[in-house]
């Protein structure tokens, strides 16, 4: 047979397409078989009304607006129309509706395990942000199994040995100012925690890091907390990345839920401006990690919060005349409602948050969100 050279491009053709073929082919199996990581951020006490807040007071679009999949989810729990934080949180971290007051526990006071710990046991590194103290029934519910939120040494202790990577907030009297006398804080170093109870020092990318910064809480924003939130979550992604491992990490706004509480519009405002701007910084880490989910959502809505319309009042004869460019912010109670929630989502697997569904389908479209991944 003769051999033309025609033939020998030809044939060297086909063999370097094959070649690219199978080099792309293993890229896209590598690439989804990349463990996902995956970012929780709870706006407490944050439903449409406080979102819609960022719009009126806010400068510039709210970072809200760069989300497309959005969803609803609903908050009661097994013991109440009206939920707290306590079962809301476990409703997300355990993927099953509890009680009110309970911590990691079924309706039956069971402890259940939850997602932070399943994900630890798949090598994943984990986090907790907060701003009240970090053994607050929010963050609690993804690393304690008690029977009521206000178990705050028992809490705490469980902390001591739940091995989370880094976790930042307030509490301190519940580690070292405790009825038992011990010293949490010691058992923190001795299980080789770089602990700072003054500032973000920091981390040391080769140990778990804790922050415990306020005797209880931190500081609300009004109050000149400056930029904790934001720095606390930008030091943590920035850990997370040099230690080149997969991580879940759930980060709390904690006090639109206070404001709420309060009654005080100021404070709900700057909060919820507050958590849109880490909101921003979190958006940008996860456009540029593409293999990451971000959800965004809350417990529940606090203070039954609707925007309205402003009026002046002449203090001489108390009429009212409505100013049109100015929106003010009413509150029907201080206390907790049954309003639908938002939800939040970017990211690899956003698209299973939409629609409107019970507030533990949270926890197993997240780990949809992981298992379509693997695939």
């Amino acid at each position: 047979m003769k051999i033309t050279f025609p033939k020998i491009l030809a044939s060297i053709f086909v063999l370097v397409v094959a070649g690219c073929s199978t080099k792309k082919e293993g890229q896209v199996e590598k690439s989804q078989q990349e463990p996902l990581s995956i970012i929780l951020m709870i706006g407490d006490g944050m439903g449409v009304p406080q979102v819609s807040s960022a719009y009126y007071f806010g400068e510039g679009t709210p970072n809200f607006s760069r989300f497309i999949h959005i969803g609803l989810h609903k908050t009661s729990d097994k013991s109440s129309k009206i939920t707290d934080s306590a079962a809301g949180a476990t409703a997300f971290s355990t993927g099953q509706k509890t009680y009110k007051r309970a911590i990691g526990v079924s309706v039956d006071s069971i402890p259940q395990e939850t997602i932070l710990e399943q994900l630890q046991k798949e090598g994943y590194q984990t986090g907790l942000i907060s701003l009240t103290s970090i053994t607050h029934a929010t963050p609690a519910s993804f690393y304690a199994h008690v029977t009521d939120r206000d178990m705050h040494e028992e809490i705490a202790e469980q902390l001591v040995t739940a091995k989370v990577d880094f976790f930042a907030g307030g509490g301190k009297k519940f580690f070292n100012q405790r009825e038992d006398e011990k010293d949490l804080f010691q058992s923190l170093v001795e299980k080789s925690y770089h602990l700072d109870t003054v500032q973000l020092s920091s981390p040391v990318v080769d140990q778990p890091n804790a922050y415990v910064l306020a005797e209880d809480g931190i500081p609300s924003k009004i109050d000149g907390r400056g930029d904790f939130l934001k720095d606390a979550t930008a030091m943590a992604l920035d850990y997370f990345d040099q230690k080149k491992r997969p991580f879940f990490l759930m980060v709390e706004g904690s006090y639109i839920d206070w404001g709420g509480h309060a009654e005080n519009a100021d404070m709900m405002v700057a909060e919820v401006l507050d958590f849109d701007k880490t909101l921003g910084t979190v958006l940008d880490y996860v456009k540029e990690h593409p293999n990451t989910l971000l959800v965004v959502t809350a417990d529940h809505e606090t203070g039954g919060v609707s925007i309205g319309k402003y009026y002046e009042v002449d203090e001489s004869t108390g009429n009212k005349t409505e100013v049109a460019d100015k929106v003010e912010v009413y509150f029907n109670s201080n206390q907790h409602s049954g309003e639908l929630i938002p939800v939040f989502a970017e990211g690899k697997g956003a698209e299973n948050f939409q629609g409107i569904y019970e507030n533990n389908e949270i926890y197993h479209k997240l780990f949809k969100a992981l298992n379509q991944n693997k695939k």
